[in-house]
């Protein structure tokens, strides 16, 4: 009878010891499988747009991201120096080269949001590096009262800029911190060649009154007459355009190329399931519609969203296909030889 008692109670020990090892391991999962924040963000997305993005993303979901704005040449710089112990869990906006150049570096990690196959793929990374986001062309950005004053119709060739009526008084950004600029210079390479483009850029040069640290720093001094022309993503034109200033946005015969605007998740992260929440949604035509709502003027790379500015209508301009994993592999060679061509010349 004694016996039969002990082992009664070893086994109920067992039972109880078992319930609330089982309760442990559920509440561990579950605590895995809730995404918490707030996250930290590096944007590459200037900060006017980053913030109503941001809190779209927080009234949607319930998780706040705090950022810190840094052109793309900033922002890779950071995430490599700070590859072995992250300071951020997402990197937001910025060109796809920008992250292209950070796999060789090994500084994002692999994931593919959940409607990711509604994003075409060549607006996507094929192994699950980054997603994008908003495409955004190439386009010039002008004054109109210069262009009147100097008798000028507006610049609708590359060979424009190069006018000794614009000399001094162009603003447009520097290859060393802009993703604006890396994308410059790739339209040129594809219009004239790799030599050419440098020696092209060495002429415009003549004309530059000042290169920006980042895409959109020339286009407020244009606005107001500081200076009279320059390039620019259509985002960032059409942002100063809106504001009321007398400005023209025209388009080279040659072409442009186009940034994809992405986003991505740091390896390493300690916050991975809610940098996973941010990725899902990015890949929703949610985010399209707060772009279109709040007239962020990327053109959504969901084709399932409809964009409402006329402006963004690139039926008539001739768009040039420039292959993102070409783009990162060329960059910092390109950023090099515009330095050693052009800004030390």
């Amino acid at each position: 009878m004694k016996k039969l008692r002990i082992a009664g109670l070893m086994l109920l020990c067992l039972l109880v010891v078992s319930q609330l090892f089982a309760a442990g391991a559920q509440e561990a999962v579950a605590t895995e499988e809730v995404p918490k924040g707030p996250i930290s963000v590096y944007s590459i997305m200037p900060e006017k747009y980053a913030t109503k993005i941001f809190a779209a993303f927080t009234a949607d979901t319930g998780i706040k991201v705090n950022f810190v704005r840094l052109s793309s040449g900033e922002a890779l710089a950071r995430l490599i120096a700070e590859k072995n112990n992250p300071q951020v869990d997402a990197l937001w906006g910025g060109p796809a080269d920008t992250y292209e150049a950070g796999i060789k570096e090994g500084i994002f990690e692999v994931y593919v949001p959940k409607q990711a196959d509604k994003v075409p793929a060549n607006f996507r990374s094929k192994d699950g590096y980054w997603t994008g986001i908003g495409i955004i062309p190439l386009t010039f950005l002008s004054n109109a009262k210069f262009l009147k004053e100097k008798g000028l119709n507006p610049p609708t060739s590359w060979n424009d800029l190069l006018n000794p009526a614009y000399k001094g008084t162009l603003q447009m950004a520097d290859a060393r911190t802009s993703g604006t600029a890396t994308e410059r210079i790739y339209s040129l390479v594809k219009i004239f060649g790799e030599d050419g483009a440098f020696a092209y850029q060495k002429q415009l040069h003549q004309n530059i009154q000042l290169y920006t640290k980042g895409g959109a720093g020339g286009a407020m001094p244009i606005a107001t007459g500081q200076a009279a022309s320059g390039v620019f993503y259509i985002v960032d034109a059409l942002d100063i355009q809106q504001q009321g200033y007398d400005l023209v946005i025209s388009y080279p015969v040659e072409g442009v190329t186009y940034g994809v605007e992405a986003s991505g998740i740091i390896k390493g992260t300690k916050n991975l399931a809610a940098a996973k929440v941010l990725m899902d949604w990015a890949s929703s035509s949610r985010l399209g519609e707060v772009m279109v709502a709040e007239m962020i003027n990327y053109i959504p790379t969901r084709p399932d969203v409809k964009v409402t500015n006329p402006a963004l209508d690139m039926s008539k301009v001739k768009l040039i296909e420039a292959d993102t994993a070409w783009k990162g592999e060329k960059r910092a060679a390109y950023v090099q030889r515009f330095i050693d061509d052009v800004i030390q010349q």
